[in-house]
């Protein structure tokens, strides 16, 4: 039975004919809403007991029975065909909890969001058709039935957030179609309802100016200065100060033949000077205060005051904008994005004032943890070590050792997974700097780029095990939360790498804990990813629930905003779970291998039977980065030395690898991996005759 969920309303469940399924009590409902607002994700069996029974000062002695019992029951309602003792498809059992297995295609929530997204792409009659039948999929607000519920606040927010946007994004789309007069009316009654919303102030203006109105758009301006600043206690920002001046002039650019709709698919975040009223809708990974919130209104009098108080060229602008991308940045997708974008235009900006101190802070200032050890943007890395190298050349003698110690982390981090002996070197000396000055937030900035420098041979999981353990430790102490969530997830990736799953599933837990508290959404990414390793290595999947699992994982990472992990990751984790399988590799010409064609090339020519076309991709196969997958792509390499016996890569992959005999090859990126290091030394050592 094909079951699908809805959550644009009250909660509720419709089986395969779109009748509604009986869900029994409210706790069985509030079970099954909670794990819809983890998106597939696993939700440890003591976060649901806590979230259920949040309102009580302890949950009753046998609140974990009681949930067992309500998953039961949802069991048997989503699944009434299922064979006694079979296991559940749907709502399954994952290590320590929960998580529901709905279809991307099976919640109201997760299509709408697609659709929306997409309309930015279509042509303007084919999107307006996309976001109205959208829009119509909105029974009431989102999870109506758990309004006052903690868990369910950021999502509520989030899809609040983003239906608002559509029905902006729709009435700009009517605009631009000439369909005017049937966008007044949605807009007048949605600014009456939302009067924070510049953008809709915008649009309703125009749609009247268009009709001939100009005294009705100028009243409507005029209303809403008067509602912002009695609500917001903030004047109208530019734009609609812009847009009153263009009516009164009558600017030709207003002419709907002329008009090019600013704003047309602005999903992701933008970073001004200006004030920013209103904060664009945000991407899957981004959770924003409820409008009309005290949040919201601080955020909104503050960049006011700021806007009004800081002049345009200021310097303390530069610094300011550094720390709002700061913050940007971990929010994911299109925040992450705007941080990566406009950062290397302030540190441009900053370089042109010539002032190398001021540069300095700007490069500094912008340390967001890093735990993947290949770039997202090699070129713009590659200008900021140049940028942060020429300022740390152009420092006075007399410049504070801090800024100095910052340059360099910044150098060790943007230089990961390079061939650059600078790297190294510049994170041993901004550890040693935050070490003899004592400050906690330069020492975990220096070493994550320590961290990131830690892989100049195989085998060197305990020493980050070490760097993980220290940053959780000295994070915790000086509430650091973003550093102790990148100590969790190095410690994930280390005791994978030495197979100890129970000690990385404490470090999950840990990771996603914060990261629900803190409202960081990347971190979802690296833990489901890690679970689908856990699932491969330690349990015994059927394969093809496996491929499911990395399939799932990957849909993460759609819009995350992080290409150096996403490109390719997906075949080649595929690549190892058919090798561990006893498959040869995938041979579609299609796939897109990204930075690991070089290692998957000889095992798809194999795969095609082309043991020549193998032997000469292995004759210029190049060492793999020194990075967190260096075992695994030489143990890519072995295995195709050893089918084709080319000794010369087998000499060499066995030199590589005995380092790292005691750990599982790959799962110290905390991803994927084939099996343990020592194997493929016994067949490498075999094949060699060299004892072992």
């Amino acid at each position: 039975m094909e079951v699908a969920f809805g959550v644009l309303g009250p909660v509720t469940a419709w089986d395969g004919t779109g009748d509604t399924i009986a869900l029994k009590g409210p706790r069985h409902r509030a079970v099954l809403a909670r794990l819809l607002v983890a998106r597939r994700r696993v939700v440890p069996v003591g976060r649901l007991v806590e979230d259920l029974w949040a309102g009580q000062d302890e949950p009753p002695a046998d609140a974990v029975g009681a949930l067992r019992t309500f998953v039961a029951a949802l069991r048997r309602a989503l699944e009434p065909e299922r064979p006694p003792r079979t296991p559940a498809r749907l709502l399954v059992t994952v290590g320590p909890g929960y998580a529901l297995r709905a279809e991307p295609e099976a919640v109201d929530a997760w299509r709408f969001e697609r659709a929306v997204t997409a309309a930015a792409t279509l042509p303007a009659p084919h999107a307006l058709n996309r976001l109205e039948e959208a829009l119509s999929w909105w029974r009431g607000p989102a999870y109506a039935d758990f309004a006052d519920e903690t868990w369910a606040r950021a999502e509520r927010s989030r899809l609040t957030e983003l239906r608002l946007h559509a029905v902006e994004r729709r009435a700009e789309t009517q605009l631009a179609l000439g369909r005017v007069a049937e966008a007044v009316p949605d807009l007048d009654a949605h600014v009456a309802e939302h009067p924070w919303r510049e953008d809709a102030w915008r649009l309703l203006t125009l749609a009247l100016y268009r009709t001939g109105r100009q005294g009705d758009a100028l009243a409507v301006l005029r209303r809403a200065r008067t509602l912002l600043v009695e609500q917001l206690g903030a004047d109208p920002g530019p734009t609609l100060r812009r847009l009153e001046a263009d009516i009164l002039d009558q600017a030709a650019h207003l002419d709907p033949g002329r008009d090019d709709p600013p704003g047309w698919g602005g999903m992701g975040a933008a970073v001004t000077s200006g004030p920013a009223k209103h904060v664009p809708a945000p991407t899957d990974e981004a959770h924003n205060p409820r409008p009309g919130s005290p949040a919201e209104r601080v955020w909104a009098q503050a960049a006011a005051a700021y806007d009004r108080t800081v002049a345009s060229g200021a310097r303390a602008r530069l610094e300011s904008t550094v720390g709002l991308l700061r913050n940007l940045a971990v929010t994911g997708g299109g925040g992450l994005e705007a941080a990566r974008r406009h950062r290397l235009a302030a540190i441009t900006a900053a370089q042109e004032l010539g002032d190398p101190e001021l540069t300095a802070r700007v490069i500094g200032a912008y340390d967001v943890p890093a735990i993947w050890t290949r770039v997202d943007d090699p070129r713009q890395a590659a200008d900021t070590v140049a940028a942060a190298e020429r300022t740390l050349a152009a420092l006075p003698p007399d410049a504070h050792l801090a800024a100095r110690a910052r340059l360099l982390a910044t150098i060790a981090l943007e230089s990961r997974g390079t061939r650059s002996g600078r790297g190294p070197q510049a994170a041993r000396q901004a550890e040693g700097i935050a070490r003899r000055l004592n400050d906690p937030a330069l020492l975990a900035f220096a070493l994550n780029g320590t961290f990131m420098q830690t892989f100049h041979r195989a085998g060197l999981a305990p020493q980050g095990d070490e760097i993980g353990a220290e940053l959780v430790a000295l994070s915790a102490r000086h509430g650091m939360v973003t550093y102790e969530v990148l100590g969790h997830l190095v410690r994930i990736q280390s005791r994978s790498a030495l197979a100890d799953f129970p000690g990385a599933d404490e470090h999950a837990a840990a990771a996603e804990q914060l990261a629900d508290r803190h409202e960081l959404p990347l971190v979802g990414v690296f833990t489901q990813w890690y679970r689908v390793l856990r699932l491969t290595a330690s349990g015994n999947p059927r394969p093809t629930e496996a491929a499911t699992a990395y399939q799932d994982a990957a849909l993460r990472l759609d819009g995350a905003g992080m290409p150096g992990l996403e490109h390719g990751l997906l075949p080649l984790a595929l690549l190892c779970l058919r090798l561990r399988n006893g498959q040869p590799a995938q041979t579609d010409e299609h796939i897109g291998w990204g930075p690991y064609e070089p290692w998957a090339r000889p095992l798809v020519s194999l795969a095609r039977d082309r043991p020549t076309e193998a032997r000469a991709a292995l004759s210029s196969l190049p060492d793999p980065p020194r990075d967190l997958l260096f075992e695994a792509l030489w143990c890519l390499a072995a295995r195709a030395a050893l089918t084709v016996g080319d000794r010369g890569t087998m000499e060499r992959a066995h030199a590589e690898l005995t380092p790292a005999a005691a750990e599982l090859a790959g799962a110290g990126s905390g991803l994927l991996t084939l099996g343990p290091v020592a194997h493929h030394l016994d067949n490498l050592s075999a094949a060699l005759r060299h004892p072992r």
